[in-house]
């Protein structure tokens, strides 16, 4: 198993850039979108394979070593490690992935030099691979870096003043973040002598809240928290969702937002710095705003794709206010491992669950849009009928992501909202319904101006989409309703293993022995 590890991220790479040399081939130059999806497919498989070689309750984590020199105090490597949180996040990367190059291949046909769209769509599966993977904070902010450097021209991929714009903004604040993140591995650095995770941790241990730590804590949280556009990081998400190709969109808020944003907070909280009440005060204050300005800037969108954009934000508090939550559980004086596994379940669920109705949605306005022209709500109605596929699809999702039952949303959430009750957060609880409800406003307004009422002007020459953007929307509806209803076996294969590796924080990183020797 441990071989299939590092394939993870050398397939995708190595076949990003072979894509670039095939497309100039005019005998093999069709083959781009066949080796893409050949690449993906090849991880989520390799994915699976990892989640089922490993029983659940093990706690069981594969470590594979680059390297293994002579240093000073030791042999030292880099390090990849795969872990239960690790292969949760492995399957949602590329189980979105898979989805959106199948989609892509009919959506792109409108676009030229498609082949640098699927090069820079690997190389972007590969980086985030990366990060899940890694156990050195160097390569975090190198993996990091070049999905974000990916992000840029994929967002750019149009070439249209919008894109062009949306783009550079998304440069400059994602340059702003990397900045606050390298700073703060190299203050982290300068403490220890260390880039390793588990050393790091072990060296900050003795120096508790210090001022030093203090202000690497802040930097890379600053920096993070602007990867995952958490209130008030936010800016750069509602201009890059809506210019970029519906593919790029799923991925940007299905899964980079999550791996580049998300689980690095989720890994530097709880496995580096270990999880204190400040950081747990931090973690809830950004979730609890994202949730409520997301959802209240949602409600007055018209542009179908902006609305899922700060869609996004606030269902990505819905995940850090979980995991602040579960941080703020453990480190009390009495400290509470049941309600603190209750909240990372519910957050690990949700996290899984945005990832597949928020993706189905942007897929789903992207076949609108190419069919109508527009992303305008008020110009669309009727499409349910015109398009009977995508709009049962788009239902689904939107059902999802309201928390409507038997829907995977549904459950997640209201795992979320009983953990917050069971913590004593009584506040937290109704603001977390409440939000639920507005989330429930805003996707009836898409099902009422985008499927329901009279066909706008634009709407006449509409049509289903073609077969495979519809076998796309159609996997990720069915996972959405599958989900949900098998909430219970995902709990006990797939989520426990990964809070498991949160909960026990430091500890964890120390026993699975990322700063050891190879």
């Amino acid at each position: 198993m441990e071989k299939l590890v590092p394939l993870l991220v050398a397939v995708p790479l190595g076949m990003g850039f072979a894509i670039a040399i095939v497309a100039h081939l005019k005998q093999v130059s069709r083959l781009t979108v066949l080796l893409a999806t050949v690449a993906i497919a090849f991880n989520l498989l390799a994915a699976i394979i990892l989640w089922r070689a490993v029983d659940p309750g093990s706690g069981h984590v594969i470590s594979v070593w680059a390297g293994g020199w002579d240093g000073v105090r030791g042999p030292v490597g880099i390090q990849l490690v795969c872990d239960g949180l690790a292969r949760l996040m492995l399957i949602v990367i590329n189980l979105v992935a898979l989805v959106s190059v199948i989609f892509s291949r009919s959506y792109m046909t409108r676009f030229t030099s498609t082949w640098l769209f699927y090069s820079l769509f690997l190389l972007m599966t590969a980086a985030m691979n990366g990060v899940v993977l890694t156990g050195d904070l160097f390569n975090l902010f190198v993996f990091l870096e070049v999905a974000a450097i990916a992000s840029y021209g994929l967002v750019a991929f149009g070439c249209e003043s919008e894109e062009l714009e949306a783009a550079f903004k998304y440069m400059v604040l994602g340059v702003v973040a990397s900045s606050f993140i390298l700073i703060g591995v190299t203050i982290l650095y300068s403490l220890t002598g260390q880039l390793n995770m588990a050393k790091v941790a072990e060296g900050i241990r003795p120096m508790g809240s210090s001022p030093a730590v203090l202000l690497a804590a802040v930097c890379l949280i600053s920096g993070l928290a602007l990867k995952s556009a958490m209130v008030p990081f936010h800016a750069w998400l509602p201009d890059a969702h809506p210019s970029a190709p519906a593919p790029i969109s799923a991925m940007l808020s299905g899964v980079l937002i999550k791996a580049c944003g998300i689980y690095a907070i989720a890994r530097i909280v709880f496995n580096v710095l270990g999880a204190t009440p400040q950081y747990a005060g931090v973690l809830i204050a950004l979730g609890t705003a994202s949730m409520i300005l997301g959802m209240l800037m949602a409600i007055g969108q018209w542009d179908l794709k902006r609305l899922l954009a700060y869609s996004s934000i606030s269902q990505a508090g819905y995940i850090v206010l979980a995991l602040g939550v579960a941080a703020e559980a453990i480190t009390r004086p009495t400290p509470n491992p049941t309600v603190a596994g209750l909240c990372l379940f519910g957050g690990l669920f949700h996290l899984f669950n945005h990832a597949t109705f928020k993706s189905l949605l942007f897929l789903c306005s992207g076949s609108i849009e190419q069919e109508v022209g527009t992303r305008e709500m008020r110009e669309m109605g009727g499409l349910g009928r015109r398009m009977p596929v995508t709009g049962l699809c788009c239902r689904i999702g939107a059902l999802s992501i309201a928390g409507v039952p038997p829907f995977n949303g549904f459950f997640s959430k209201l795992i979320i909202i009983i953990a917050l009750g069971l913590a004593h957060q009584y506040l937290l609880c109704a603001i977390a319904a409440a939000v639920a409800v507005g989330t429930l406003l805003m996707y009836v307004k898409v099902q009422r101006y985008v499927l329901e009422g009279a066909p706008g002007e634009k709407v006449g020459a509409a049509h289903e989409a073609p077969v495979p953007m519809l076998v796309a929307v159609v996997i990720l509806a069915v996972i959405c309703v599958g989900a949900g209803l098998a909430a219970g076996p995902l709990k006990r294969a797939l989520f426990d293993p990964a809070g498991e590796a949160l909960l026990k924080g430091v500890a964890t990183a120390a026993r699975v022995a990322m700063g050891g020797a190879p």
